[in-house]
């Protein structure tokens, strides 16, 4: 247990917690992702309503789904912490100290990270919230019936203003991951100059196709 703890006090041990925590999001958003691809079939909501069903019903998904609730925060929590302490070690500098080596995305890691938290906010309430405890409509499929999560999402997706919201959140997540996914590698102690160039390739293509994925979504709903 000791060694737990030496985790959360130490800065080595901080960001060991924030990379461990940020590669398991980033397996949740693949994992997501190809739930969420199932509203681009022309099928009135059918395969997203079966598979929502299964998430929200199988016990084992339903245990990831409270790990990964709790990943988040302490992926918050170590973000929160790391950033006050570097500010606290760099005093008035600030992220300048980054210099021309360091990528906008890294010094603003902190921006992004707020910016992805108030879209996630937003996405429980309008979505998970609303699936817990909104008056959601209901579907019957061969015989099955279950909950219309498409009709919640449809009705989300027809107003211009979510959709442009949805976007500029999956931009921001995309230049988050960009920097987060190698970084994540290299606190791990898993980078090498002979594989570095394979991780950073499969990061920034995770970073740009997940996000503009994501993005496709509300878009394609939106105007089709």
């Amino acid at each position: 247990m000791k060694w737990f703890l030496d985790l959360f006090s130490s800065s080595l041990g901080r960001k060991v917690l924030m990379a461990l925590t940020g590669l398991f999001l980033i397996l949740f958003l693949a994992v997501h992702l190809a739930g969420n691809l199932q509203l681009l079939k022309d099928d009135g909501g059918q395969a997203f309503n079966i598979y929502a069903k299964f998430m929200t019903t199988n016990p084992l998904i339903k245990v990831v789904s409270y790990g990964n609730y709790a990943f988040i925060l302490l992926h918050i929590l170590m973000a929160i912490v790391l950033s006050r302490k570097n500010r606290a070690a760099r005093g008035a500098q600030g992220y300048a100290v980054g210099g021309k080596s360091s990528t906008w995305a890294s010094r603003n890691m902190g921006i992004l990270g707020t910016l992805i938290l108030i879209f996630l906010i937003i996405h429980m309430k309008d979505f998970w919230a609303q699936m817990h405890w909104g008056g959601i409509p209901t579907a019957t499929y061969d015989g099955v019936e279950v909950k219309d999560l498409y009709a919640i999402v449809s009705l989300a997706f027809s107003e211009a203003w979510y959709v442009i919201l949805y976007v500029v959140c999956m931009i921001g997540l995309a230049f988050h991951l960009w920097h987060g996914f190698s970084s994540a590698f290299q606190t791990l102690g898993l980078n090498h100059m002979k594989y570095n160039p394979v991780i950073n390739f499969i990061g920034r293509s995770f970073a740009v196709i997940v996000p503009a994925a994501f993005a496709l979504i509300p878009i394609w709903m939106f105007f089709v």
